[in-house]
């Protein structure tokens, strides 16, 4: 590996911190680290590395490196995009379910990543599109989930929603989350969505507060089309909202379709620890 993307929380001084180490340790191997803009201009050791917007970082990296939590994780892979990248994710704050890699693993995860030697688990991503009056106005990839939630004084919204052309039912409710597996721990599991191992592939589609207390979660084929059809009075405001980051409002008529991406986004693994184990610790199983 030559090339070494750096992602990093640019406002936590930790972060930015781990990051100039690790710019120092790589140019020390002789490997080139770029990091985005906004990170290299908070950096003393911008010579030993090249800057360059976002979106562009990681077009020719073969490794990315994200420093932070699973917040920072998240933005990271809506923006490497269709890159088959690896991602090692160090978590710098609270246990994440997706930051696996701990600071004390980044240097001996890094001497492996520049060996060859790690295992990654792929991690399916969503493509959320927005259509209005037949025409293409949002299209976004996602790797938690696609939200449509009403504003603070919105009246519930009715949601005709289809599954492969197939009508499946008008929720009436605040919100439904359409959610990868990796995304069953975040918002829909508030909302008493179902845990769903990471590595399976379907889709889960959750409703916000129903109106009709018989409206559960449902989870569906990763091949699944998910069309939802919004209608509410034209003075109501209701938002998509995507991993928590981006959002856009919606008109009533708007026609939001949710299918599988075709890309992944692909994880370096933690060797001292595996999924279930996060989950013990993250929601405090077995504890009284």
């Amino acid at each position: 590996m030559k090339k070494i993307a750096i992602f990093a929380k640019v406002h936590d001084p930790r972060c930015l911190g781990v990051a100039e180490e690790l710019i120092g340790w790589l140019a020390g191997r002789g490997v080139t680290a770029h990091v985005e803009k906004h990170l290299s201009l908070r950096l003393r050791r911008t010579t030993l590395a090249e800057s360059a917007e976002s979106s562009e970082i990681a077009r020719d990296a073969d490794l990315v490196v994200v420093l932070g939590g699973d917040g920072t994780l998240i933005a990271a892979a809506r923006l490497i995009g269709e890159r088959d990248v690896p991602i090692l994710a160090v978590n710098l704050g609270s246990l994440g379910f997706l930051t696996e890699i701990t600071l004390d693993e980044l240097y001996p995860s890094m001497e492996r990543c520049l060996a060859g030697d790690f295992e990654v688990t792929e991690r399916m991503m969503l493509l959320a599109c927005v259509e209005r009056a037949g025409e293409v106005v949002e299209l976004h990839r996602v790797l938690n989930d696609a939200v449509i939630n009403k504003g603070a004084l919105a009246r519930i919204i009715d949601m005709e929603t289809s599954v492969n052309g197939r009508y499946l039912t008008t929720f009436k409710a605040d919100g439904l989350i359409i959610s990868t597996p990796t995304g069953s721990t975040g918002y829909s599991l508030s909302a008493n969505g179902p845990i769903i191992h990471p590595e399976l592939e379907c889709i889960s589609i959750t409703p916000i507060c129903p109106h009709t207390l018989t409206n559960r979660p449902l989870v569906v084929d990763a091949g699944a089309q998910i069309a939802i059809k919004l209608n509410y009075a034209p003075d109501e405001s209701v938002f998509l909202t995507l991993d928590g980051q981006v959002g856009m409002k919606l008109l009533s008529g708007d026609v939001v379709q949710i299918r599988k991406a075709p890309h992944v986004t692909r994880l370096i693994q933690s060797r001292s620890k595996d999924y279930f184990e996060v989950l013990r610790t993250k929601l405090k199983w077995g504890e009284r």
